[in-house]
């Protein structure tokens, strides 16, 4: 069965860039996973081993829209200096050009938090958002699956691949409700 029409959510980071593919038309999860960037250590070569990894998505599936979670552009207590984001912004452009060149059409952009809500995900509050996400796809997806370190923790790459996976979700939904919004229009 050819699968006609699939987004590919990216969950992007200069630590771990998380990645899946899921069916536009029946949200299912097709694939996922993550590219590991934490022991290289030059912007080019992190920029090359994800142009390769989504070289292999591209040979893989009918991408057909690419939805990226947008970084965070406001500073809070604790969170990243300016450094951290202006590299994050960078890397994330860079991504995104990638994505334009191998497949001619724009990405489309999308909070973490619009894409909790579009997938119904409520993070009750004095909760991690990561941590919630992990625990609803761990509960939905029968396809996802984590590994632990060796003292129980889930290993990091799982936050990503779970982040992706509700981009890629979110994005289905979103082009859903677009073609439903251009019919009652015409």
């Amino acid at each position: 069965m050819i699968i006609e029409r699939v987004v590919l959510g990216l969950d992007i980071s200069t630590s771990i860039t998380g990645y899946a593919v899921v069916d536009i038309d029946t949200n299912e999860l097709m694939c996922y996973g993550h590219i590991d960037l934490r022991k290289t250590k030059c912007m080019f070569d992190k920029v090359e081993k994800v142009k390769q990894e989504l070289a292999n998505i591209k040979t893989d599936f009918n991408i057909t829209n690419i939805y990226i979670e947008q970084p965070f552009t406001f500073f809070n207590s604790g969170g990243s200096s300016a450094q951290t984001m202006a590299t994050l912004q960078k890397f994330n452009g860079i991504i995104s050009w990638i994505c334009y060149s191998l497949w001619s059409f724009k990405p489309n952009y999308i909070s973490a938090s619009q894409a909790r809500k579009t997938c119904n995900i409520s993070v009750p509050r004095g909760q991690k958002a990561k941590q919630v996400v992990l625990d609803y796809i761990l509960n939905t997806e029968k396809k996802f699956s984590i590994q632990k370190t060796r003292n129980g923790n889930p290993k990091p790459e799982s936050y990503d691949r779970a982040d992706a996976i509700v981009i890629a979700k979110a994005g289905a939904i979103k082009e859903i409700e677009n073609e439903k919004n251009l019919k009652r229009m015409e």
